[in-house]
C-alpha cells in the first residue's frame, strides 16, 4: 500500500488526484493520512482507505502508516529549521514502525544539482536535514530505501519571490535583496499541479532508477520581465514592507511577519548564487510533454 502524508494541502491534493486517477485499483492500494481527511471527498468516494494525522500532534502518527510500504512524505510549511526537521523526523521514525520500507520525500529546488548538499537559504535547512537522515537510515539499513525529490518553485508561488508584488498594483518596481539583472541564473520555475503528477508517476513507477536517487524536477528558466523594474535593497528595507509583512504574518511563532520576512530574505542570495536556476529533463521525461511554462501559469492565475 501507498500512503501520502499530508494529503491534503497544495502539492498533496495535486499528488492524490493523480495517484486516483492513475491507480488500478485505489480503494486497496492507497491510504490518504490528512490534518483534515473530510478534505479528501473525491479519496472516500473512490474508497481509499483515509486516516488523521497531524505534524503538530506526534502522538496523532503512531499507527498511522499501518499497512503501508511505501509513504509519501510531503515537508512540513514551515521556514523554521529545528522544528520542521523534527516533524519530518517523527512521521519518518513512525512510518518505518509500522513497517514502511521506502519514502519519497517532497524537498525544494534550491541547493543547484542533485549531487549538492548544501545552500545559504534559511527555507532549505530543514530539507538537507532530512535528505541527510534519509540516506543515514538507508546505510545503516539495506532493506530500507528513499528517493528525494526536489520540487522546482511553484509557479504560482511567484508572489513570495517578487516581494508579495501584485500585478493590480499601480507600481512597476519590485522591491527586494537581489541583484536587478545578470546575477545568478534565474528560477526554473514549474506548475504546482505538473509536479503534483510528476511526483504520482515516480510514486507508482515500477522501476529501480528512482531507488536511494534524489532528482531535481525543474521546468525551464524564469523569462525576462520587461514591464517590471527592480530596485535592490537591505534586508531591512525588503522586511519593513506592509505587504511583505502580511504575506509573512501567517508563519508560526514569535517575532510576527516582520521576523519571518528577515529570516526567508537570504533565499535571495541562493538565487544569486545559482540554486535554482538548476534545470533537468526529468521532469519532461517523467510527464512524457514539456512542462507547462510559466507565463502560461500565469496568464491562467490572472484569469481566474
Amino acid at each position: 500500500m501507498l500512503a501520502v502524508y499530508p494529503a491534503s494541502g497544495g502539492l498533496g491534493s495535486s499528488i492524490v488526484s493523480h495517484l486516483l486517477a492513475r491507480s488500478p485499483q485505489p480503494s486497496s492500494s492507497l491510504l490518504f493520512v490528512s490534518r483534515n481527511p473530510d478534505k479528501l471527498n473525491a479519496a472516500e468516494e473512490s474508497g481509499v482507505t483515509l486516516r488523521q494525522a497531524d505534524y503538530d500532534q506526534p502522538e496523532t502518527l503512531e499507527g498511522v502508516f499501518a499497512g503501508a510500504e511505501t509513504l509519501c512524505l510531503i515537508s512540513y510549511p514551515s521556514i523554521q529549521i529545528e522544528h520542521r526537521f523534527k516533524s519530518h523526523k517523527r512521521a519518518i521514525e513512525a512510518a518505518r514502525r509500522s513497517g514502511v520500507n521506502h519514502v519519497l520525500y517532497t524537498s525544494l529546488a534550491f541547493a543547484g544539482s542533485p549531487e549538492s548538499t548544501e545552500s545559504v537559504a534559511q527555507v532549505m535547512q530543514a530539507h538537507l536535514l532530512t535528505e541527510q537522515y534519509l540516506r543515514e537510515l538507508q546505510a545503516q539499513d539495506e532493506s530500507f530505501s528513499f528517493t528525494i525529490v526536489r520540487e522546482g518553485l511553484y509557479s504560482e508561488s511567484f508572489p513570495i519571490y517578487t516581494a508579495f508584488y501584485s500585478p493590480s498594483s499601480p507600481s512597476r518596481t519590485i522591491r527586494i535583496p537581489h541583484a536587478p539583472a545578470g546575477a545568478g541564473r534565474g528560477l526554473a520555475w514549474v506548475k504546482r499541479d505538473e509536479l503534483g503528477e510528476a511526483t504520482a508517476r515516480i510514486l507508482l513507477s515500477s522501476s529501480s532508477e528512482w531507488k536511494n536517487r534524489t532528482v531535481v524536477l525543474s521546468g525551464a528558466r524564469d523569462p525576462p520581465q520587461p514591464d517590471l523594474r527592480v530596485e535592490r535593497v537591505s534586508v531591512e528595507e525588503y522586511a519593513a514592507q506592509a505587504q511583505v509583512q502580511e504575506g509573512f504574518a501567517a508563519y508560526p511563532g514569535d517575532g510576527g511577519g516582520r521576523h519571518w520576512a528577515e529570516k526567508w530574505a537570504n533565499a535571495w542570495e541562493a538565487i544569486e548564487r545559482g540554486e535554482t536556476g538548476t534545470v533537468t529533463t526529468t521532469m519532461r521525461d517523467v510527464l512524457g510533454r514539456e512542462p507547462e511554462g510559466f507565463e502560461e501559469t500565469l496568464t491562467e492565475m490572472l484569469e481566474k
